[in-house]
This record gives structure tokens, sequence and C-alpha cells, in this order.
């Protein structure tokens, strides 16, 4: 598991709401709110460009220092909005924590290593779950959790959440012990279905067509004679 450094958003209160939003962001603003523990909603306005790159990468467990006028509030990401055309942020929710107290949030699966059954026996990898919801303390949420596919020897074997190791007096795992992260199943056996396939397009049943290319061979010679 990975943890994240800390990470500084600097931000300021923000008076202007509804259309006039627009104005900032052609500013060069992104609008936002920061709400959560210990303090009121607060509409907020963060540099656009800057911001974007910070949470580029960001992921609901990623843990940020949102500082409005020299006070500083430890939030979660809980909502971004996109404008997919232009592939630019619209607005961003922050959630404030508790330090000192533990919250839910999804943390994602990366897959490391290489699958003998896939590597071997041409077994196909197939990804249930992509991210475990935990509960932790804020500074104890991992930016993300590795699961080692290399356990995946046979065609069959699976990697359940049950199969996950933590450190139990820090992060307890939330989902469903028996949910699937990974499975080595076989593959659809492509040339049997090809030549299935092949037989009904022609028409023709076993065993006809050498019939047919020996009496034309048979008929031709005939002719020539």
């Amino acid at each position: 598991m990975e943890k994240m450094e800390k990470i500084v958003i600097n931000a300021a209160k923000r008076d202007v709401i509804g259309k006039q939003v627009r104005a900032l962001r052609r500013a060069g603003k992104l609008p936002g709110v920061l709400y959560g523990h210990g303090i009121e909603s607060m509409p907020i306005m963060l540099d656009l460009r800057e911001t974007s790159r910070t949470l580029e990468n960001a992921t609901s467990s990623s843990l940020f220092t949102v500082k409005v006028d020299g006070k500083e509030y430890p939030a979660l990401v809980r909502e971004k909005q996109w404008d997919f055309i232009r592939r630019t942020l619209l607005h961003v929710d922050f959630q404030v924590v508790s330090m000192t107290e533990k919250i839910a949030a999804k943390v994602r699966i990366e897959l490391v290593g290489e699958s003998l059954a896939v590597k071997e026996y041409g077994a196909v990898l197939v990804t249930g779950l992509t991210e475990l919801e935990v509960e932790a303390l804020p500074t104890d949420l991992p930016e993300r959790i590795t699961v080692d596919i290399s356990g995946l020897v046979e065609v069959g074997d699976g990697i359940h959440v049950s199969d996950m190791v933590v450190d139990s007096a820090k992060i307890k795992i939330l989902d469903d012990p028996s949910t699937m992260i990974a499975f080595a199943t076989a593959a659809a056996k492509e040339e049997e279905e090809e030549v299935v396939a092949e037989e009904l397009l022609e028409g023709e049943v076993e065993g006809e067509e050498p019939e047919v290319i020996e009496r034309g061979k048979a008929e031709e010679e005939g002719g020539e004679e």
C-alpha cells in the first residue's frame, strides 16, 4: 500500500455564485466548495490550471490540504465535475475530515505481477473490483492497494477480497470478503468456432469436398481424351 505526501492546494473564499460563476471560469478560476467536519459549507475558488495538474491523478482516498485565508483544512476530493468536450474541470467538492476520526473511502486496486495461468496456459484474466472500500484514519488511507496476480497459477484460480492482507490495526476492508478481484478463466476455443462457421457458410458436409474435386478432375481428364 502506498501513501501520498502532504499536498497543499491554495484557495480563496468565493462570493460569486449562480450564473456569474462563468465569469470566474473565463478568468481562469475553478469554483468549488469546502464542507464537512467542523465547518459550514464554504464556496471557494482555485486556480484552474494549477488545481487541474494537482488533481490529475487524485483518487477518492487522496488526502489534500486546502489552504483558505491562511487556514489549512485536511480534505478529500468527493466530486469532480468535468466539461468532457473541452476536457477541463468545472467544479470540485472537498470534504473536510477529522484527523482523529476514521472515515470510509474507496481505494484504487492496482494489479501487479504476471499470472502463470495466462502466460503458460492461455487463460484470460477477468477483473472484478477496481476499488476497495476501506475504513481508516485519513492519514492511514493508502493511495492504492496492489494485488499480486502471480498467485493465479492454474486456470480457475481467483483472488477475492478475503485474500487481501492489510494492517488490520489501521485499515478495515468493508467489501464482502467473497467478492472477486481477479480470476483466470479458460479462453474460448476460437478455432473450433471458426471451423463450424466456415462449414455452415459453405453449406458443405464433411467428406463431400474431396469427392467433388476427384469427380471434376476425372471429367476434365475425360474431356481431354
